[in-house]
């Protein structure tokens, strides 16, 4: 990507960021063993809202670990790793990059990795800082601190341009806030209790006592949405914890006219990145069967949205397919 973006392979590229960076994510205790549903990405967990006033941004921290589902990601919108340090350089291109992503509006992420926290992973690059650009699961490019401001501004863009060929248009939803130069950390705004009490056993991964809390919150304020939304995500967490992927894909094929089969999968399409697919599978279900079972597919479905988000253009695509399905 160094010479262009339009090069769908980079010798650099295929010779660290597509072998050795992914390395770190096979590590023990990393992912899930194969087969296995992962967990949820950063932009599907449920997360707190951003405070008042701070711009939003697409950058945000992410563990070496972490880097697996990272590039997942880029089946959805372009991502752009970046392994930094603590010197000058990285400090640079860290802040031109923030800049460059968070113009875009959502259309990429960029996720940072600090090398300095992680001798191993410095000891693999042979520089730092360097980034890897992905698209569609697959390395696009690589490039480091030599390349001026200017070029990256190109470069960025070129990968705008690429994915959108690719049919790539949605947005992703903001992953953090920025601080505004001049000025002081953005004030986070405070939760209702129960909202944060869901939030920090999320972060505990205790998916039955965010469920408690989200559902206590529901039932004192019937027309909470983030609420509703929170416990649907939780749901799909809950459902999705420890399933094997394959045998469920499995028992889905075996058994065509089972909804409870067909939903099994369409969670773990949803929460692995294939939103469409998911999607699909419950229309068509729709579409052939009738009576409870068809009800059952729909009000699953609709559920399914609300966690993908209604500004998602997947969601308002498969509306559509719904709709027809439907009448």
């Amino acid at each position: 990507m160094t010479d262009s973006a339009q090069e769908p392979q980079s010798r650099r590229v295929d010779a660290r960021g597509a072998v050795d960076l992914s390395g770190f994510a096979a590590a023990p205790g990393a992912s899930a063993p194969a087969g296995q549903a992962p967990s949820a990405p950063a932009a599907q967990r449920p997360s707190a809202p951003a405070a008042a006033g701070a711009p939003n941004s697409w950058a945000i921290a992410v563990q070496p670990q972490q880097l697996q589902q990272v590039v997942e990601l880029s089946a959805q919108a372009p991502v752009i790793v970046l392994i930094h340090g603590a010197d000058a350089a990285s400090a640079t291109m860290k802040s031109t990059l923030e800049d460059l992503v968070d113009a875009q509006q959502g259309r990429l992420l960029l996720a940072e990795i600090d090398a300095s926290a992680h001798p191993e992973l410095a000891q693999s690059a042979d520089q730092v800082p360097v980034a890897t650009a992905f698209i569609g699961g697959r390395p696009v490019g690589e490039f480091d601190a030599a390349v001026p401001a200017d070029q990256l501004s190109q470069l960025v863009t070129q990968m705008v341009q690429m994915a959108t060929q690719n049919g790539m248009t949605q947005k992703l939803p903001a992953q953090s806030t920025r601080v505004v130069e001049g000025q002081g950390p953005a004030a986070e705004p405070e939760l209702p209790p129960l909202h944060q009490e869901a939030l920090d056993a999320l972060e505990n991964s205790d998916y039955a006592a965010a469920a408690k809390a989200y559902e206590q919150a529901i039932k004192e304020k019937p027309d909470d949405e983030d609420a509703k939304i929170g416990l649907a995500q939780v749901g799909l967490l809950q459902r999705t914890t420890g399933a094997d992927l394959a045998a469920a894909r499995q028992a889905a094929a075996e058994n065509p006219d089972d909804v409870g089969a067909q939903i099994a999968v369409a969670d773990l399409d949803v929460l692995g990145g294939h939103v469409e697919d998911g999607f699909s599978r419950l229309v068509r279900f729709i579409q052939t069967h009738f009576g409870d079972d068809r009800e059952t597919a729909r009000a699953h479905l609709v559920e399914l949205y609300s966690i993908t988000g209604d500004t998602d253009p997947r969601v308002s695509a498969s509306r559509k397919q719904l709709a027809r399905a439907l009448f």
